[in-house]
């Protein structure tokens, strides 16, 4: 920024490096783009974002698709300073635009309900991992989104992606079926399956021969042509298929695959918090309104006595995913109170507080 502002630095050779820390350039101001990977968020992270609104935006934070936050209005002199302030909490913007892998995006119910195969945070969080400054892929053709699902509902919208991901049981096994060259914009596709199953070990083989045949094909010449969509649908699913596969070779090797320990570590950082099955029953079913509430608002948890509660950012007449400073706050104190100090984004631009006692989702409403 320093560099830019003397003009030892053109806007073009800026471009690239604001790029790559989630900085755009729009019509009347910068907007910085915030990774919230898999959409989960603690009621720390989400303190330090109305923080953020109310010093050095206009006090409102806009929660998008893909389960990032931006921010609209601030200043370019003030940007290193927010991802300081950024990096207290352990977030970051990197890689949240640019052609390179961008955020890893999930099922905002991961872990909570009961129709998951298994709970696929932790496998977004391996792919978090391999992706982040990963040196082949740090100027890909254009942007690359992938997403991970455990459910055969796909609430993670993976068949949207570049790669979708889908956790399955074959064959008393569990791996992944794997779709590509999904998105949306000007030239919008569904995803094509590209393997029935790939082993959990070999998760990252296969991805990095994607990337690897969309890095030497797609194309750089022209930025509406540029997406693997687009290559996947002009070479067919079949050729791309063949040219990823001989490219698989290549990378079927050791040094990518994971190990049953490395698996299970990661997997501890997502276990539930010890939520007790409880029959406390839910309070106050008289009263219509939080009755309605409660139809459109929650859905059963996996663990008896439990609910999943969803936040709606859908002001009347507004854009959907504003949240003021002040909502944010509250949000992070109802979630402490009631949620483990937990919250999810989802792809629907709501937000969800996911372990909520049923004998407190009166109090979590008069709150909300």
């Amino acid at each position: 920024v320093k560099r830019r502002l003397e003009g030892k630095l053109s806007e073009d050779e800026f471009k690239p490096l604001r790029l790559m820390n989630g900085l755009y350039l729009q019509l009347h101001a910068y907007m910085l783009r915030i990774a919230i990977p898999y959409g989960e968020l603690s009621s720390k992270q989400l303190i330090k974002l109305a923080e953020i609104a109310d010093k050095y935006d206009k006090g409102y934070g806009h929660f998008t698709t893909r389960q990032n936050i931006q921010f609209n209005w601030p200043k370019l002199t003030d940007v290193p300073k927010i991802l300081y302030e950024l990096s207290k909490v352990e977030m970051h913007a990197i890689q949240t635009s640019g052609n390179c892998i961008r955020n890893i995006s999930s099922d905002h119910l991961a872990g909570i309900t009961k129709d998951e195969v298994e709970d696929p945070r932790p496998w977004c969080e391996i792919i978090r991992k391999w992706s982040t400054f990963h040196p082949e892929f740090s100027f890909l053709p254009r942007k690359f989104k992938i997403a991970v699902t455990g459910s055969s509902t796909d609430r993670a919208a993976i068949k949207f992606h570049d790669i979708g991901l889908r956790i399955i049981r074959k064959n008393q096994e569990v791996g992944f079926e794997v779709f590509v060259g999904g998105g949306q914009g000007r030239s919008p596709f569904i995803g094509k399956k590209i393997n029935e199953f790939i082993k959990k070990k070999k998760i990252l083989n296969y991805p990095e021969a994607i990337l690897t045949t969309y890095n030497q094909l797609g194309r750089r010449d022209n930025i509406y042509k540029a997406r693997i969509k687009i290559l996947v649908h002009e070479l067919g699913i079949d050729k791309f298929k063949k040219l990823v596969n001989e490219n698989y070779k290549i990378f079927e090797t050791k040094d990518l695959e994971l190990n049953q320990e490395f698996i299970k570590k990661t997997k501890d950082y997502f276990k539930l918090p010890h939520l007790r099955e409880n029959r406390e029953p839910i309070p106050s079913l008289k009263d219509i309104d939080f009755n309605n509430w409660l139809m459109r608002n929650s859905l059963s948890h996996k663990i008896k006595g439990y609910s999943i509660v969803f936040i709606s950012l859908k002001p009347k007449g507004k854009a959907p995913g504003d949240a003021s400073a002040h909502q944010m706050r509250v949000i992070a104190k109802v979630s402490e109170d009631y949620s483990h100090g937990e919250i999810r984004v989802t792809h629907e631009q709501n937000l969800v507080l996911p372990h909520v006692k049923n004998s407190d989702l009166f109090n979590v409403w008069n709150k909300l």
